[in-house]
């Protein structure tokens, strides 16, 4: 029942997500190049308040826990479980006072209004999955990039989002450049519940009244461990606090 009810809510989502998309695009690009790049972040931020707020037509909810525990003036790793989308408009709006930059893939970086540019001028950065030499310097430019602003990056080290919320296996080279790079860093392990659930019956239609939920954990300082602690700790935190 609720997968019919579903297909006429999903549509209307759909519209609307689209046509935000569309409408920012000029947005962005006209504060990106007259206004530079606060206005642009302030574009962006906007954007993914809209598409939360499209979030809840499909009657979903969103919870963030412990964001007061994230360190303030210092760089920021956040590193998270991925499971849909959703995990990245979340973060994009919730965590906007840390200016959160995205490794993200590289087919991302184009032919999508509004996304595509903000990864191309927003700060992210673009990565080839099928050339692994090619995001070494790349994601060494974005670790220089938060050390030198004081920013964030924010990683999903499972690569591909899990489509039923079980964690796939964390790959640990891009964390190991970002805490190498940008050693005044802070590790944040932030898990991410019922995102996935949002496509629980594949591209269309949505999934319904889902609570998703950003769990932050106990900030680790990448000066104060080895990067093999880090990387167990931060692990350990994230899947732990998934509920299937």
């Amino acid at each position: 029942m609720q997968k019919i009810i579903s297909y006429p809510i999903s549509f209307i989502a759909i519209l609307l997500f689209l046509l935000t998309l569309v409408i920012f695009h000029p947005i962005q690009w006209i504060c990106f190049n007259v206004f530079e790049y606060q206005a642009h972040k302030k574009s962006v931020d906007y954007l993914n308040l809209f598409l939360v707020r499209i979030g809840h037509v499909t009657l979903n909810t969103f919870k963030i826990e412990g964001r007061a525990t994230i360190p303030t003036g210092v760089p920021i790793i956040f590193v998270a479980n991925h499971q849909g989308m959703y995990d990245i408009i979340g973060m994009i709006w919730f965590l906007r006072k840390f200016h959160p930059k995205f490794v993200s893939k590289t087919e991302l970086g184009k032919g999508i209004p509004s996304v595509s540019y903000n990864l191309r001028h927003g700060g992210s950065v673009l990565i080839d999955r099928k050339d692994p030499k090619q995001a070494i310097p790349v994601i060494k430019g974005l670790s220089e990039y938060i050390e030198k602003n004081k920013r964030s990056a924010v990683i999903f080290p499972e690569g591909t989002r899990s489509k039923t919320g079980k964690p796939k296996e964390f790959a640990q080279s891009g964390l190991k450049i970002l805490c190498k790079y940008a050693p005044s860093a802070y590790v944040v392990p932030i898990t991410i519940n019922n995102s996935w659930k949002f496509f629980r019956y594949g591209a269309f239609p949505y999934g319904l009244g889902n609570h998703i939920t950003f769990t932050i954990h106990k900030p680790l300082a990448v000066n104060n461990y080895s990067f093999e602690e880090i990387s167990e700790k931060t692990e350990n935190a994230i899947v732990q606090g998934i509920k299937l």
